[in-house]
């Protein structure tokens, strides 16, 4: 069974104070663009640089999550330290894909500036950094989905389908 690791990095949402909408926001966008079955692993964590590296560890390597969304600690505020975490459990970082969010971003707030979302791999997961808000996580997966399923391909992960209605994955003719 494919596996696909979304977390929620929200001080606020772990705590209960306020619902997850991030995560499920994600969760869905995965439902309508993949028709591939998928088992989603799921976390809300607080913005603890520690905790998240295990969390993310744990999708990676023992889970077997083949993709890692997280959403929200991407600012530039004191407690935001989601891409400090990515970068310490990646053996490789992908800035094309924090590059491409931002360049999308600035279409609608020029605040774009200030985000720091990032991407990596581990192992065999691709790990990638979202923003909290599900208006702009819509907006950054829909700009960088289209890249995902190949780079999974490339790092040995399973073989993602698209809905080609919803969402058109590029891989080059010859894969």
């Amino acid at each position: 069974m494919i596996k696909i690791g979304v977390i929620n990095v929200s001080d606020r949402a772990s705590a209960g104070i306020y619902e997850d909408i991030p995560g499920k926001a994600v969760v869905e966008l995965l439902k309508e663009y993949l028709i591939s079955d998928f088992e989603v692993v799921y976390a809300v964590i607080p913005d603890e640089q520690v905790l998240l590296e295990q969390t993310m560890c744990q999708m990676a390597d023992e889970a077997e999550a083949c993709l890692i969304i997280t959403t929200g600690g991407t600012g530039p505020a004191l407690r935001d330290v989601t891409p400090e975490a990515t970068e310490a459990v990646c053996q490789k970082m992908m800035p094309g894909f924090g590059e491409l969010m931002r360049q999308v971003s600035l279409q609608y707030v020029t605040t774009a500036i200030l985000s720091r979302q990032t991407a990596g791999i581990r192992g065999k997961s691709l790990i990638v950094n979202l923003p909290g808000k599900p208006k702009a996580i819509r907006q950054c997966l829909e700009a960088i989905f289209p890249a995902i399923p190949y780079c999974i391909d490339l790092i040995g992960g399973p073989f993602l389908v698209c809905n080609e209605a919803n969402m058109k994955a590029f891989r080059p003719p010859s894969s």
